[in-house]
């Protein structure tokens, strides 16, 4: 989409980055760089939301009220931080769904958003084992944690078009700068507001079948979540199209404003119609 003019002003991904900390931004940066960057967000991410999911589990046993509430808080607020480490470098994305809704809208190459996938993956996989082994637990156990059903679904078309809307609604709308404050927020109270617990992201639920622990899904459960938050991200491309029709301003990162546009948010250039143009649980 627009690919001949993103190409006249992406930097190439073979070539060195524009170094300095002003310009920092998924744009600009190497493609092993954005890559390493996506592993380990995704790792931490992964170790976030399962360990947090065994201390919860550990602490207040008996009251799952209490264990989802504490599970949550350490993700929301874990997220925020993740976000902020990682952002300026590959957007933050660590999520699958978000890397395919970016390229769709044309700000991330397709064949770059194929390497992130098996990346963000990978990362969630050996953040669950990290997670694991911090606890004590076997490095890998199959998770037998079933959470298929019809609500369980719809709760993840749900929550997954609503995090794909938070991320790009800011982003093509000048406001990136508070996508980690946003994102952990939406995901802390859709841990709630869905049966689910809100995955909304295939890479951490294929990790979190790694995890016989309370933050765990079985393997039978998986395709179905899969689908749904498939499901989710054309729903949300749909509506974000709908929304905010026009490109967000040239050279801005795709969830996470660089530290110059951070600090000077409301110099952001207006939107244009045609103009060209670019984080999770």
């Amino acid at each position: 989409m627009r690919n001949a003019a993103l190409s006249k002003t992406r930097p190439s991904d073979t070539g060195p980055s524009n170094a300095g900390p002003s310009n920092a931004g998924p744009s600009n940066a190497v493609l092993w760089r954005r890559l390493l960057a996506e592993l380990l967000g995704s790792a931490m991410l992964a170790a976030i939301v399962i360990g947090s999911g065994i201390a919860a589990h550990t602490l207040s046993p008996g009251n799952v009220g209490l264990e989802l509430f504490e599970n949550a808080a350490a993700t929301a607020t874990g997220l925020f931080a993740i976000i902020l480490m990682f952002g300026p470098i590959s957007g933050a994305h660590f999520n699958p769904v978000v890397s395919l809704v970016d390229a769709g809208f044309g700000r991330l190459r397709w064949r770059d958003a194929a390497a992130y996938l098996p990346v963000q993956t990978l990362g969630c996989i050996a953040g669950a084992i990290l997670a694991n082994v911090m606890f004590s637990r076997a490095a890998i156990s199959i998770s037998t944690k079933h959470r298929a059903s019809g609500a369980h679904w719809v709760s993840e078309v749900v929550a997954t078009t609503g995090l794909v809307l938070v991320i790009f609604a800011l982003a093509r709308s000048g406001r990136s700068h508070l996508a980690p404050a946003a994102v952990g927020a939406y995901i802390g109270a859709a841990y709630f507001f869905t049966s689910s617990t809100s995955f909304a992201n295939p890479a951490i639920t294929v990790g979190r079948l790694f995890s016989n622990t309370f933050a765990g899904i079985a393997p039978s459960s998986v395709p179905s979540f899969l689908s749904a938050q498939v499901v989710g991200g054309l729903v949300a491309f749909g509506l974000v199209s709908a929304l905010y029709p026009a490109l967000q301003p040239k050279g801005t990162p795709s969830c996470i404003s660089s530290p110059s546009e951070a600090a000077t948010p409301a110099s952001a250039p207006p939107f244009e119609p045609g103009s060209s143009t670019p984080a999770s649980r």
